[in-house]
């Protein structure tokens, strides 16, 4: 059962770019194919963003996966200084989404911070299943911490970071780090998914005419999982970790009308019982998706300033 949520909790901006996407009659993913989905994804992802910020440093490279494929990514730099660096994960449901989708965001990541950031193209389903995507983030973040110094930056400072499925990845690859003494200044995540299941409250709150729509979380994650055992392994659902005791600091942006926030919510309850710092901001009357839509948003400016500050904070650059 579905409640009906007036969209009157939205701001009027929100609820205009809602009305806006009706009105074009924009398909939903979940009736496309993955390559139509992919398509009309990255055609509409520069559509509400930010004039691209220009940055001293814009590099494509790449970075060798455990099996011998070549990871695509993307480095963004104000300058050539030996810059702290943070690794990116972007979202799409592991199965859309490029650089390409969020190359603005990292620009002006990287621009606020006044750090590098790397952008990385993991594979993604339904070619590459669970737990590829995950194997990918993780294979990424070892390689960047021995090989930073060859890029001009610094593995001193470290972070991850990522918006719904790339910050699924970003909280998974800090666990691991843990486990592997790597040390991390900080998870960045921007409105993760961490549980195993799509049954809280928010789920039914906003299943329904908040731009992300649970018949395109079903459809992402149908494509992703190889069966329904995968959904408990904690590296696609962070919540079921053994502990997160000594993970990463963590700065965790949600958005209040957005199927994902109680899980977020719950994860960062988890961690701060853990005694890990947790740093939560909540943008209220926004939607899923939203830190990608900063020309018309102030909720998306606030957002990417809110997350330089606290980049600057752990990388211990000039406030």
């Amino acid at each position: 059962m579905h409640f009906r949520v007036p969209q009157t909790l939205l701001t009027p901006v929100m609820r205009d770019v809602i009305s806006r996407m009706a009105r074009a009659n924009r398909a939903p993913f979940h009736t496309l194919t993955v390559a139509e989905a992919r398509a009309a994804y990255e055609s509409g992802s520069g559509v509400l963003e930010i004039p691209k910020p220009v940055l001293g440093r814009v590099e494509d490279f790449s970075i060798p996966a455990r099996d011998g494929h070549q990871l695509s990514a993307r480095l963004y730099a104000p300058s050539n200084e030996k810059l702290p660096v943070l690794l990116y994960f972007h979202g799409g449901g592991f199965t859309i989404g490029s650089i390409a989708t969020h190359d603005v965001l990292c620009r002006q990541l990287s621009h606020l911070a006044g750090c590098a950031v790397v952008s990385l193209d993991y594979r993604l389903a339904p070619e590459h299943k669970f737990p590829t995507a995950a194997n990918d983030a993780w294979d990424a973040l070892q390689w960047l911490a021995t090989h930073a110094d060859s890029l001009g930056l610094t593995n001193q400072h470290l972070a991850v970071g990522g918006d719904s499925a790339g910050g699924t990845l970003a909280a998974m690859s800090a666990i691991m780090a843990r486990d592997a003494g790597l040390k991390l200044a900080l998870q960045l995540l921007f409105y993760p998914g961490c549980a195993a299941h799509q049954d809280m409250t928010s789920h039914r709150r906003f299943a329904q005419g908040f731009v992300l729509e649970e018949a395109d979380i079903n459809w992402f994650f149908s494509h992703y999982l190889r069966s329904p055992a995968d959904r408990e392994d904690w590296r696609f659902a962070p919540l079921m970790a053994p502990h997160v005791d000594d993970v990463a600091p963590v700065w965790l942006g949600l958005a209040e009308c957005d199927p994902l926030v109680d899980e977020a919510l719950l994860y960062g309850d988890m961690l701060r019982t853990a005694g890990v710092p947790v740093e939560l901001e909540i943008y209220r009357g926004v939607t899923h998706e939203f830190i990608k839509m900063g020309r018309i948003l102030p909720e998306a400016r606030h957002a990417h300033a809110d997350a330089a500050r606290a980049l600057r904070h752990a990388f211990h650059l000039k406030i």
